[in-house]
């Protein structure tokens, strides 16, 4: 699947949402509840500033008693105290409002990045396990985007939306009981308004789906072609490629700008729209309050403490229009995670695999058909036998499917038909764990991670003992390079390992895979990029890890294909010859001697020269 084809088609689903995000949140329910139960209050005391209003419009300003009976007592305040006691009341509620607030945001953060993470760990470890087509189909900036990106915004949001929601509802709730207490009559008023307010807010959902689904997609775009810049910053310098990265970076920004400016032409005219119904609904409340004053049916101080009621009860509905779409982005996000979440790896164990406990005869290729893409086949009716212990060199023109033909065995690709087996087993039959550790693995271009050199090796066997990792650098010719090195095997290595040569890295990867001990070994070019000096030491790496292992190899040296028990020419998807050097030799117009002829010969020619 090609992730940037993502529609998001769910985000409307909001049930569904919840229902697919809820595994995540329950472990953390009670934290979550709690914040719930503070971003209560939270609301309902925003309430306390506007209703202080009232007592003190009548009592303080009017310089009046506030008479009271309490439980057959009867208590008065002067005006004077009152002056005193509200102020003071004022700021211990907010110094309340306040812990709670700071309470309500560490319980929100704390559970967001909480549910983040774990949504986090489940993605990647379906990323890790997902077959290497789909890295093949998808750019390493859209990936990022969708698998670290996508959950932040959506998992990191969720909980402290809904907790904004719930403390905005509740803050009504308290406002609206604040206004209905000044006056019933004006709170219809104020109440009818604001109903009115959130109509405009139906009409633009689609429109911010499409807008954050397109945005986010061009988000990856801008981390794929950062991601090759860095990458390929050599082959950027070489071809002074500067002028084209910087305008596809240009024009994807643009881009980015300009669904963000279309999204605002559509939808920003919300928030003017909400202010001027609010605006009509605070003149409509004016009005009418001033003659409810002027009829005696409302005191001044009721009037203040409900037009203030009414002012903070607008606020967040004025601006209603950023929280929705801030939420919607959050749904469009979630919708695109569970999209992730539902994308199957298509390379998996069947439900009867058994572990691989070694190899004893051959390895047979029947039969063996495969397409990257439909219709169009790579490998065409390749039937094949190899030994154990047979060193098999795969040669043939560029393209004709020898990568692919040694990718099968380990079961980075399925075939479309035929079968690859083990001992008369098929592959398919085997776990891919038990698979994979049987088979040892050079690449043209080996890939190092960031840590150490004894960190890089061990990966081979992370339980290989102390002797066995001396053993296994001492034949990959690694000694010397460790010892010049301040730190020898704890040296740190940079990122893929660009601190080392070519053919250091190259010696390294033996290494590994001579650690890992697998009785089959595929060479995929391994010398193919070195110069003549590297070369030469890594070969004879390689010879000692051939030694005793059924060995895979495509090569373009002539000494390694010559040593080769045998050799197979594959061109267009199919083998064409198959044996010794010699053998292949004899064959008139024959494949393999044509390439000898055009290429090897060549080699030979300048090694009998040094």
């Amino acid at each position: 699947m090609k992730l940037e084809a993502t529609t998001a088609k769910n985000s409307f689903k909001y049930g569904w949402l919840l229902s697919r995000i809820w595994p995540y949140i329950k472990p953390y329910w009670f934290r979550i509840l709690l914040g719930f139960l503070v971003a209560i209050p939270l609301g309902l005391l925003d309430g306390v500033t506007a209703f202080a209003l009232k007592p003190y419009m009548d009592y303080v300003i009017g310089s009046k008693a506030f008479e009271f009976t309490l439980w057959g007592h009867h208590y008065a305040i002067t005006s004077i105290q009152m002056s005193f006691i509200l102020p003071v009341g004022v700021v211990l509620f907010a110094g309340f409002q306040g812990v709670l607030r700071y309470l309500n945001g560490y319980l929100s953060t704390w559970t967001s990045q909480r549910i983040t993470n774990d949504v986090k760990f489940d993605l990647f470890d379906r990323l890790i396990h997902m077959h290497p087509q789909f890295f093949d189909e998808n750019s390493s900036g859209i990936i990022i985007s969708r698998y670290m990106g996508d959950p932040q915004t959506a998992s990191a949001g969720i909980v402290d939306q809904i907790k904004t929601i719930t403390t905005s509802f509740f803050g009504a709730l308290g406002l609206i009981a604040v206004m209905l207490y000044s006056s019933w009559k004006l709170a219809i008023i104020g109440v009818v308004v604001l109903c009115v307010a959130f109509v405009p807010v139906a009409l633009i959902r689609k429109r911010i789906k499409e807008a954050s689904n397109k945005n986010l997609v061009i988000g990856g775009n801008i981390t794929t072609n950062i991601n090759e810049t860095y990458s390929g910053n050599k082959v950027m310098a070489a071809y002074e490629l500067q002028d084209r990265q910087n305008k596809y970076f240009k024009q994807q920004t643009w881009d980015s700008f300009n669904i963000n400016m279309s999204l605002y032409k559509r939808a920003g005219w919300m928030s003017p729209i909400m202010y001027l119904i609010a605006s009509v609904g605070i003149a409509t409340v004016l009005g009418f309050g001033t003659y409810l004053i002027n009829s005696g049916q409302m005191t001044a101080g009721s009037f203040a403490s409900f037009v203030t009621s009414l002012l903070l009860l607008y606020k967040p509905v004025k601006t209603l229009g950023n929280t929705l779409t801030n939420i919607q982005n959050l749904f469009v996000a979630l919708g695109r995670v569970f999209e992730l979440f539902d994308l199957k790896p298509e390379i998996v164990d069947l439900p009867n695999a058994v572990e691989m406990q070694g190899f004893n005869n051959s390895i047979e290729f029947k039969e063996v058909e495969f397409e990257y893409i439909k219709d169009h086949p790579v490998l065409h009716n390749l039937n094949l036998t190899i030994n154990k212990n047979e060193t098999l060199a795969i040669v043939g023109n560029s393209g004709g499917g020898k990568s692919t033909l040694v990718n099968l065995i380990p079961r980075f690709y399925d075939i479309k038909s035929g079968s690859i087996m083990f001992d008369g087993v098929d592959i398919r039959n085997f776990t891919i764990k038990s698979l994979r550790h049987n088979i040892s693995m050079v690449f043209q271009d080996n890939f190092l991670y960031s840590g150490t050199i004894r960190e890089n090796i061990m990966m081979g066997n992370p339980e290989a003992s102390e002797e066995d990792l001396k053993q296994a650098i001492i034949s990959a010719h690694l000694q010397d390079m460790i010892a010049d090195l301040p730190e020898g095997l704890d040296t740190m290595l940079g990122e893929r390992g660009l601190t080392l040569s070519g053919g250091q890295r190259q010696r390294v990867a033996i290494a590994r895979a001579m650690l890992r001990n697998a009785p089959i070994v595929i060479l995929d070019e391994a010398t193919s990029a070195l110069d003549n000096e590297s070369e030469a030491i890594v070969q004879k790496a390689m010879d000692n890890l051939m030694q005793n292992r059924t060995v895979f190899i495509i090569a373009h040296r002539l000494s390694t294909i010559k040593n080769a028990d045998r050799i197979a020419v594959i061109n267009e998807g199919q083998l064409v010859e198959l044996g010794t050097h010699e053998q292949l030799m004899e064959i008139p117009d024959g494949e393999y001697k044509t390439l000898y002829e055009m290429q090897f010969k060549k080699q030979e020619t300048a090694l009998e020269s040094v």
